[in-house]
């Protein structure tokens, strides 16, 4: 994993939230949502909470007396998703690491994660944290990109912009969020970690956007891709941008745009 992977700051959270989170995030935040409420927790904890696509779903399906603890270790993510759910004062935000989670042992009944596994250095450790906080029999809920080719409208765009930079191609999107994928692996890990009882499916979905420059702007500027384009040549953002909204708009045309996209979902107990 790049240094830059895990940058989220100066203008992505606004755009990610604006952009991305419609986009891709809120349709498998609502999945997530259902499977927590599922379990009826009294104590939830969210780790890689991002802008609050899941704690927006999940708060909205779950009753008034739980308790619900939000992390991000990105403050500026966690920023964003505290402004949007500023009244509801069953959400405690607080910015931690999931490799270090500040909780004391067997503190909740259930922990999710949307989209966060991929970034962590050490996922075997970040998943014995987990079951360390949660209670015995409590639930761990999380999902994760499944491979980039079952992923259109970012599959799409990443080959454009390796057009633009072919002696060096930003491999932000095939690196980390499209690359922890192999079911095997994530069973082993959490196997590692502790769990026993684990399921694992695979879910597809169609990601919408109202045009090819929608889609552009939240994968160009609204993630860490962004990162990787500046630093080959600072100048060339709204040339990248542009380049990948051209090369979508040529296989979706001018006007609304659908792509599949494909997660895999996990619980494990």
């Amino acid at each position: 994993m790049s240094s830059t992977d895990k940058v989220f700051a100066g203008s992505i959270p606004k755009l990610y939230d604006d952009y991305l989170v419609p986009m891709i995030f809120a349709v498998y935040a609502q999945d997530i949502a259902r499977r927590v409420a599922a379990r009826s927790p009294s104590v939830l904890l969210e780790i890689a909470a991002g802008t609050g696509a899941v704690t927006r779903a999940v708060a909205a399906a779950l009753p008034r007396g739980i308790r619900y603890v939000a992390t991000d270790l990105n403050e500026p993510m966690l920023a964003v998703a505290a402004q949007r759910q500023a009244d509801d004062d069953r959400i405690t935000w607080r910015q931690a690491d999931g490799m270090a989670l500040p909780f004391g042992d067997g503190e909740f009944d259930v922990a999710c994660c949307q989209f966060g596994a991929m970034f962590f250095p050490d996922r075997v450790k970040a998943y014995g944290e987990v079951k360390r906080v949660l209670k015995p029999g409590g639930t761990f809920v999380f999902n994760v990109w499944d491979r980039i080719e079952d992923n259109v409208l970012t599959h799409e765009a990443t080959m454009a912009l390796g057009t633009m930079f072919p002696s060096d191609p930003p491999r932000f999107m095939i690196r980390t969020p499209h690359g922890y994928y192999d079911r095997d692996v994530i069973r082993s890990d959490l196997e590692r970690a502790g769990f026993r009882d684990i399921t694992i499916e695979t879910r597809s979905e169609i990601s919408r956007a109202p045009s090819a420059e929608y889609v552009a702007i939240a994968l160009c500027q609204g993630t860490p891709l962004r990162n990787e384009i500046e630093a080959r040549d600072a100048s060339k953002l709204q040339a990248a941008t542009d380049l990948v909204a051209e090369a979508i708009q040529t296989r979706h045309g001018s006007g609304p745009v659908e792509g599949k996209i494909q997660a895999i979902v996990i619980e494990a107990r």
